[in-house]
């Protein structure tokens, strides 16, 4: 194909290169961003959280991609449309002049095909996509057979939210146990030891002919305090003869 060198892109690059031979097609390529987006309709603004529930998927983003699909479809046809333009009429149209009669072709036929869409993307979000309010979905029968108002349901929050905080407290109060618990194991286990070294005296004792060991540590302690009192009478007595032979 010759003289394709003026013509212009929509995704801002130069238009369609040259092709060595005159029977070949020209490629174009048609971005999404050059045309301007669909406004949504009043009913995708709708969150639909309980047909999600049912379906798995949003109805919004179900229609999203069915919109999505026809675009591409429509930018295919037109770039294979464009394709059999340059190739039919290879040397008496300018490629440029092909080109915006496409543009052109394209946004009339987005315009319409918005305005198509958005009527059946309404019937289709009302009556096919959308759930009935006085429909229960099987999990939900539940709540049929227990209504409350909403008084009691805010209640009954209260209720689990009191029993939440009590069952903190008792989980911290039970973490609590344990920790004395472990300590009173320490503690039982010196004094095991303790009593064990006791255990261990008191058979040497008897193996030394000593009858009673608890009346023998008895008087063993009261020796004690007889010696650390003579002990302690010794040195002041000790001090005060220093100070006597200091005067002298």
């Amino acid at each position: 194909m010759s003289g394709g060198s003026g013509s212009s892109d929509l995704s801002g690059s130069s238009g369609p290169a040259a092709s060595g031979n005159a029977g070949e097609p020209c490629e174009t390529r048609l971005p999404l961003t050059a045309l301007p987006p669909r406004p949504p309709t009043a009913m995708s603004v709708d969150p639909m959280a309980y047909e999600a529930q049912f379906f798995g998927f949003t109805p919004q983003t179900c229609m999203l991609r069915i919109y999505i699909a026809f675009q591409d479809y429509l930018f295919e046809v037109l770039q294979v449309v464009e394709g059999v333009m340059l190739k039919k009429l290879d040397g008496k149209i300018n490629p440029s002049q092909i080109r915006k009669c496409t543009e052109k072709f394209l946004l009339f036929m987005k315009e319409h095909f918005d305005k198509l869409f958005t009527k059946m993307e309404e019937m289709l979000l009302q009556l096919v996509l959308n759930i009935p309010k006085n429909v229960l979905l099987p999990e939900d029968r539940v709540q049929e057979q227990y209504r409350c108002s909403e008084e009691e349901f805010r209640a009954l929050q209260e209720e689990v939210r009191q029993l939440q905080e009590q069952y903190r407290a008792e989980v911290a109060m039970e973490q609590a146990l344990l920790a004395e618990l472990e300590e009173q194991k320490i503690v039982k286990a010196e004094l095991e030891k303790t009593l064990q070294c006791f255990d261990e005296l008191e058979n040497i004792c008897r193996q030394h002919g000593i009858g009673n060991f608890k009346e023998s540590l008895a008087l063993l302690t009261q020796s004690s305090k007889k010696l650390q009192e003579v002990l302690k009478d010794v040195e002041e007595k000790s001090k005060k003869m220093k100070q006597d032979d200091q005067l002298m």
